[in-house]
C-alpha cells in the first residue's frame, strides 16, 4: 500500500467521528521504482494531509520530507519534488496494519493491500 493511498483511507467503523489517520503498524516495507511524473505531484500536493503524510513517513522509516507543511514554491524544487515522490509513490506498506485512531481497531495489509472491511457489530 502506497502512502498515497494511506492518506485517503479512514476508519468507517459506526460512531467514529475521528477516524483519520490510520497509525501505521509497519512489519514489512518494500520500495517499489515508479516512473516520476512531477505533474502528478503537484496536482496532488494540496490534496495531501501533510501532517498525516509525515508521520507515516516516520513510522515507515523515511525522514526526507519536513514535518510541517511545506510553501508552494518548493513545488519548483526538483530535489523537493523527487522526495515527495518516494515517500508517497514508491514507500510501500507491505505487512502490518492500520490502526483507527479513535477505538484502536487493527485493519490488516497483506501483500500491500489494506482489508478495510468492518465486523457486522461496526456497520
Amino acid at each position: 500500500m502506497r502512502l498515497l493511498t494511506h492518506n485517503m483511507l479512514a476508519s468507517n467503523i459506526k460512531g467514529v467521528t475521528n477516524g483519520f489517520p490510520l497509525r501505521i503498524e509497519a512489519e514489512k516495507v518494500v520500495e517499489k521504482q515508479v516512473d516520476f511524473n512531477p505533474d502528478f505531484l503537484k496536482n496532488m500536493f494540496s490534496k495531501i494531509d501533510w501532517k498525516a503524510l509525515s508521520d507515516a513517513c516516520k513510522t515507515m522509516g523515511y525522514a526526507e520530507l519536513p514535518e510541517e507543511t511545506p510553501d508552494h514554491t518548493l513545488l519548483d524544487s526538483d530535489e523537493f519534488l523527487q522526495k515527495l515522490h518516494h515517500a508517497l509513490l514508491e514507500l510501500h506498506l507491505e505487512e502490518g496494519a492500520l490502526v483507527c485512531p479513535e477505538t484502536g481497531r487493527k485493519f490488516p495489509v497483506n501483500k500491500g493491500i489494506p482489508n478495510m472491511l468492518l465486523h457486522e457489530d461496526e456497520v
